[in-house]
């Protein structure tokens, strides 16, 4: 700690005192790195808080709230991986039907979350980690993982009812189910690297951790997993619970509700879309924000010193707007800019070493309480009268900026901060989007050879996590839930989080839409039929997709339950993303729309199709089948 002041020390201010004077305020400064500030907060905060003597100290501000944060974080992920864990291994007995083939998917996950957390050791040694990303580490490894496995666990189990042995079968697994993984692997892989291009070290830290743990789950799924189904041959469906029975192509639930989507294609597009519009209404009406105290429940030590300085604290004494220079200004300017800056809107005052000004009048000479703004340089903080975090907050720092100063100055603060980091996200923003969007396309053209098949596919992501939005705001925003899901609605959106689960979502959607289309894409280059093609890879897929989607979704759920509203709102918003994409985008909209597109779903312009047959990366390969025709079945678990 390298300074304090007091309401004692600086000759008892009324700015300093609670409105009913029961309370003042008592500022500490500490200088170092993010990490020793939290680390020398928190010890802090520990040993002043409570009874000293006849006072009773409550400790927050930004160090104490970050490490409280910190330790709450790290006491959700425990609980989190508790929870979910366990379901998740009673939900893939029950998908499986066999303990042995449920545990595989588990142990992919564990693989791909110990890598991932070793990569990130690593990269904390080079670059700054946020606590965060350890989140996105547990729920995304776990969860591709998970998808990864089922879809090549599934292709197994298929091409051992077709009757190949254990070695050919797992062979043929690879070649087909491995390559979509791969190619499954890199669209996610490409849209999580957007968050690279942000100059922010919380979203770059996950996109370290994403892109991290999607190569581990696809390692885990192509190269581990395979050796392990090589060694367990057809013992994999040991302990089995339930019987499995075998059904022809065509008599599936998802091949029924694929045909039922295709014989009304219109009707059934037009009320999805619907549906999907009015979830994503309120999201017209985002205020977006940042975090602060209440981003931690009412019982914790930080929220609590938070709400004290909004209730009985007329001015934002704690997040005042702070401008600084390394030039010295003589006290005639110095006073005369001080008195400006106190006449904009939202201002309460303004201190500096000269005093204190309110309306562009001097309202109190030099005192104690000013000797803090003495040193090198010239510094003065302008003491807002509004929400440190609103658009007036916005409007404020702009208008400071805009005042002419008598040298050079920064401007820095809460709201300046907000202000700017804005400005940084919403410039690299159109350069993120830029990127998944061309590598998406440029990655399902090269699989595909259709120029339709991408843009549909993006078209139906970005229509999709529009409801995902409209929720989040309609819960977190406006309030509502918030007594349900135990936490305090700011108004806003913390600006990060629509950016966050936007380019998550879009990565796991495009994993789903790999897996249906490679195999719709098979079926049509055997049979060319374009209705019964989208039929049987429906049918295919159906199951594994909606299963992973929900067991996904369950390791989602378990991170709502967090202390932390952000870790909270982003559990939430995934599980709701992953599970309208499963249930409404896949199910309905994609038959449908390839139903009505027919044989142009995989059109191309002639110099594009030149491209794709000489450099095309095709998600599957042409097998010697040594069977009959009448063997190709498949399982489907009852």
């Amino acid at each position: 700690m390298t300074g304090a002041s007091s309401y004692w020390a600086l000759g008892s201010p009324d700015a300093l005192r609670s409105a009913d004077g029961t309370r003042a305020l008592v500022f500490a400064t500490i200088e170092g790195d993010q990490g020793e500030v939290l680390i020398r907060a928190g010890e802090l905060a520990e040993q002043y808080r409570g009874s000293n003597g006849p006072l009773d100290v409550i400790v927050g501000g930004v160090g104490p709230l970050f490490a409280e944060v910190t330790e709450t974080i790290e006491a959700d992920l425990v609980r989190a991986e508790i929870i979910s864990f366990p379901l998740v291994a009673i939900l893939l007995v029950i998908v499986f039907g066999s303990v042995v083939a449920a545990v595989l998917p588990l142990a992919i996950g564990v693989f791909a979350i110990i890598g991932t957390l070793a990569i990130l050791q690593i990269l904390s040694g080079l670059t700054e980690v946020s606590i965060f990303a350890l989140n996105l580490t547990t729920a995304l490894g776990l969860g591709l993982a998970i998808d990864y496995a089922l879809f090549v666990v599934s292709r197994y189990r298929e091409e051992l009812a077709a009757g190949f042995d254990p070695g050919d079968a797992v062979v043929r697994t690879v070649q087909t189910a491995g390559r979509t993984v791969i190619f499954s692997a890199a669209t996610v892989a490409a849209s999580l690297s957007a968050m690279l291009v942000f100059d922010l070290a919380f979203l770059r830290s996950f996109g370290y951790a994403g892109i991290a743990v999607v190569a581990m789950a696809a390692v885990g799924a192509v190269v581990v997993l395979p050796a392990m189904l090589a060694a367990l041959g057809t013992r994999i469906d040991r302990w089995r619970l339930r019987k499995t029975r075998v059904v022809v192509d065509g008599e599936g639930v998802w091949h029924r509700i694929a045909t039922g989507v295709m014989r009304r294609p219109v009707s059934v597009a037009t009320v999805a879309i619907a549906l999907l519009l009015f979830l994503g209404a309120p999201f017209l009406g985002v205020q977006l924000g940042t975090s602060d105290d209440r981003i931690l429940g009412e019982g914790s030590y930080a929220r609590e010193v938070g709400d004290v300085l909004r209730a009985e604290f007329g001015a934002s004494e704690s997040a005042p707007i702070s401008i600084v220079s390394e030039a010295t200004i003589g006290p005639d300017s110095l006073g005369d800019y001080a008195a400006e800056l106190s006449t904009l809107t939202g201002v309460a005052r303004v201190d500096a070493l000269t005093g204190t000004y309110v309306g562009g009048q001097q309202v109190s000479p030099p005192t104690p309480l000013h000797q803090q703004f003495s040193g090198d340089g010239t510094y003065l903080s302008v003491v807002l009268g509004i929400d440190p975090i609103s658009a007036e907050a916005e409007d404020l720092v702009a208008d400071v900026r805009a005042v002419d100063a008598p040298v050079e100055m920064q401007v820095g603060g809460q709201s300046a901060d907000f202000v700017d980091t804005k400005a940084s996200l919403f410039s690299s923003l159109p350069w993120a989007l830029a990127i998944i969007a061309s590598i998406t396309f440029v990655l399902l053209f090269l699989m595909f050879g259709s120029v339709v098949m991408p843009i549909k596919a993006i078209a139906l992501n970005i229509l999709s996590l529009s409801a995902t939005f409209g929720a989040l705001v309609w819960i977190f925003q406006d309030g509502n839930l918030s007594e349900f899901l135990g936490f305090t609605s700011t108004g806003s959106i913390d600006l990060t989080m629509p950016i966050l689960i936007f380019v998550i979502a879009f990565g796991l959607s495009m994993d789903y839409e790999v897996f249906l289309l490679s195999r719709i894409k098979e079926e049509y280059d055997k049979t060319g039929d374009n209705i019964g093609s989208v039929a049987i890879g429906l049918e295919r897929t159906g199951r594994i997709v909606t299963a992973a989607a929900v067991l996904i979704a369950v390791v989602f759920i378990a991170f709502a339950t967090s202390e932390v509203l952000t870790i909270k709102m982003f559990g939430i918003g995934m599980t709701l993303a992953v599970l309208v994409d499963a249930f409404i985008v896949r199910a309905t909209l994609v038959p449908a729309f390839m139903r009505l597109a027919g044989s142009v779903n995989w059109w191309a312009p002639a110099w594009m199709t030149t491209i794709y047959e000489r450099f095309g990366i095709s998600d599957h390969v042409e097998l010697d089948d040594p069977l009959e025709p009448t063997m190709d079945r498949h399982l489907e678990e009852v």
